[in-house]
């Protein structure tokens, strides 16, 4: 594996510690994670789509299915 060093903010490197901590994984892991995340959505040439993002969350909610089928529950709503 090849070695990379790298300046960062102090404030930064405080979070990728604490992250990294938390999760149970070294700061490098971390790092290394993050990084083939942000090339893997380079690969199609543009960012994640908000569903890509979010998408281990989808189905996580109790609620109606969709609310555009039924007015009512969009009764109030921004007011």
């Amino acid at each position: 594996m090849a070695a990379i060093s790298l300046k960062m903010p102090e404030q930064l490197a405080a979070e990728v510690a604490a992250v990294a901590h938390r999760r149970g994984v070294s700061k490098s892991a971390l790092i290394r994670e993050a990084i083939e995340t942000f090339l893997g959505a380079d690969e199609v040439g543009h960012p994640r789509s908000a569903l890509d993002i979010v998408a281990d969350l989808a189905g996580s909610c109790e609620g109606p299915e969709d609310l555009s089928t039924n007015k009512k529950y969009m009764e109030g709503f921004g007011e």
